[in-house]
């Protein structure tokens, strides 16, 4: 859809904080139409749909472990650490000016166990829930059996015999390849062309064939999606629409709940929850927080984060046209290093249930993503890729705007959760360009 001059300059009337989102300056939103749980409704999933998604999980980790030696000591679990930064938290309070109250977190799904990032969650699900489902319509398994023949060779010849298709900017198209081609699907990534040449390389030697697109995420789903509709055999892994990948997310506020229990951490209405989203088409971090609001209700506060010249899912909400609209209709670009968040338009799953529950968004330069990437590695020898650091500035960006005094919440006694949502296989000599730019970015702003 197209919007006409005359429809763009009255949302910039109606929001005045488009104007400064078009001139591509770093804002804060709060949104307006978050809604305490018991207000909540007309949601696509619920909390029976994310349980019976980790009970599939549950069911597939003895196939997990065996493909993947690399998750059996966690029995087949493809889960991440929690990790406490005291250091990163005292950069940040010096970086940016402000102290930021309570503790502060990282998710560590930079190194999730087969694709090293966030989409290990919601993609390797995905794939799985698709096979399970072809293989109980051939009758070559039931809930009871132990899922492990699934790495047997009897299933891998069936599997060969159908497709996968996925667009992606890349660490999607991580976890399809690598889990479909493990399964033994013919599986074909469409990449958008911002995508990196090491992603690209990594899947084909996985056993994943790679599609150029010449364009952004869009019109890499695009073409995905019309090619794997040509073809009979295939099944296509649609993220801007993919229900299947929302639930495989949504899994994680179970585990970090377990996670920040073993911790001792309480999360309630005087010890509350803050948590910090990087964001591209929104079904992952939107998953994330319906996984946390099903888990903690209002004790939680989601943020998403979003590049400067990305802001997709902001101006769908800010607008409340959602997927209606795309960054490129208001003059933007869409080109940012932040690869994984490199997205013009914004999930129609996820968004419609995002709505109710994210509680605000804000964006960042390019350039913060580096230095935060440095700092980090320098604090908590930590490393992660430049899209996983946009949720570090966000304690002090939300404490700015006055969010926590309005609903006079305890921020002393307040735990903050940056997820980190990629970065493990990252090649060395990118790791090393990387920190680089950061030193550099840190030296000019210290001038």
């Amino acid at each position: 859809m197209a919007f006409n001059v005359n429809e763009i300059e009255g949302w910039k009337k109606r929001y005045p904080l488009l104007k400064d989102i078009l001139e591509l300056k770093e804002v804060t939103w709060l949104n307006p139409n978050a809604r305490d749980m018991a207000q909540v409704e007309g949601l696509a999933v619920n909390r029976q749909d994310m349980e019976n998604a980790e009970a599939l999980w549950q069911r597939f980790a003895p196939f997990i472990a065996e493909a993947f030696p690399e998750t059996a000591a966690q029995g087949g679990i493809i889960e991440s650490p929690l990790k406490r930064v005291d250091g990163m938290k005292a950069q940040l309070n010096s970086q940016y000016g402000a102290e930021i109250e309570g503790v502060l977190y990282v998710k560590c799904d930079n190194d999730l166990p087969i694709a090293g990032s966030v989409k290990a969650r919601g993609g390797i699900y995905e794939v799985l829930q698709h096979a399970e489902q072809m293989a109980l319509a051939e009758g070559m398994i039931d809930a009871s059996k132990d899922y492990s023949q699934f790495a047997s060779e009897r299933f891998r010849q069936f599997f060969s015999g159908y497709s996968l298709g996925v667009g992606s900017t890349g660490n999607l198209g991580l976890s399809i390849g690598i889990a479909g081609a493990k399964l033994g699907f013919q599986t074909t990534v469409y990449m958008s062309d911002d995508a990196k040449q090491w992603k690209k390389d990594l899947l084909r030697a996985k056993g994943a064939t790679v599609r150029e697109c010449s364009g952004d995420f869009s019109k890499a789903i695009s073409e995905g999606r019309e090619a794997t509709k040509q073809d009979p055999t295939a099944y296509f892994v649609d993220d801007e629409k993919s229900r299947h990948l929302f639930l495989g997310y949504s899994t994680a506020a179970v585990r970090l709940k377990t996670q920040l229990q073993e911790q001792g951490i309480i999360v309630d209405r005087e010890h509350p929850l803050f948590v910090y989203l990087p964001c591209g088409v929104g079904g992952a971090p939107g998953g994330i927080a319906f996984g946390l609001k099903q888990v903690y209700g209002d004790a939680v506060h989601c943020f998403f984060a979003e590049p400067t010249h990305s802001p997709a899912v902001l101006i769908g909400l800010l607008t409340g046209e959602k997927e209606k609209v795309c960054v490129q209709d208001f003059g933007i670009e869409n080109r940012t290093e932040a690869d994984g968040l490199a997205v013009g338009r914004p999930s129609s799953f996820a968004s419609s249930i995002s709505e109710q529950l994210v509680s605000g968004a804000y964006t960042l330069e390019d350039g913060e993503l580096f230095k935060l990437l440095k700092l980090l590695s320098d604090s908590e020898n930590m490393f992660i890729e430049p899209s996983a650091a946009a949720g570090f500035p966000g304690p002090q960006k939300i404490l700015s705007t006055g969010y926590a005094a309005a609903r006079g919440l305890n921020m002393a006694n307040a735990v903050h959760v940056v997820w980190a949502t990629g970065g493990s296989l990252v090649p060395q000599e990118e790791r090393e360009h990387f920190y680089q730019k950061g030193t550099d970015g840190l030296q000019r702003t210290s001038r």
